[in-house]
């Protein structure tokens, strides 16, 4: 088995992509109340800053923050996936590898995780997970997904780049 690396930084910003196994499913979307909860209790039992956020229908990216001293991102992703998993109906296919480990299938078993190096880098991928319902095509501006941490960042007065500007007026250029 391949050992990944992960770079554990106390404290640190993180960006991550996690995908579900099936990629033409869109249970993130179809469910979100189910993830938003799970998000919810896992931030209970293990502290972090959801600092972005977006839903997409096969994927999600997030950019944490995590408290003083805490490096454990994978107990937290653990927490989220499994807790949408037991929220959701068992419709999923599942292959054998799985059914002998006891999973569910939902997810991919890894996550992409990124640390955050400094200010700009911190910006840079907030700005990706905002605009990345552009990218996928699903809307024409930023400002047209709800499954997205954009509109929060709007009402609490944060910054928002040229780039995500130009398409919250009209569309992207």
């Amino acid at each position: 088995m391949t050992a990944y690396r992960r770079n554990f930084v106390p404290g640190g910003s993180f960006f991550f992509t996690v995908n579900l196994a099936e990629r033409r499913l869109s249970l993130l979307t179809d469910h979100i109340e189910v993830l938003r909860a799970a998000f919810r209790t896992t931030r209970e039992r293990h502290l972090f800053t959801v600092d972005a956020v977006v839903v997409l229908p096969d994927h999600l990216h997030a950019v944490w923050t995590l408290p003083d001293g805490d490096a454990d991102l994978a107990t937290r992703w653990r927490l989220i996936k499994s807790a949408f998993s037991r929220g959701i109906a068992r419709s999923e296919r599942i292959s054998s590898s799985r059914v002998a480990k006891g999973e569910r299938g939902i997810w991919q078993r890894r996550y992409w995780e990124h640390t955050i190096r400094d200010e700009t880098d911190f910006a840079r991928h907030i700005d990706y997970v905002h605009i990345n319902p552009v990218k996928h095509r699903l809307v024409e501006r930023v400002c047209d997904w709800s499954a997205s941490s954009f509109h929060p960042h709007v009402k609490l007065g944060r910054g928002i780049s040229p780039r995500i500007a130009m398409t919250t007026e009209s569309g992207v250029r």
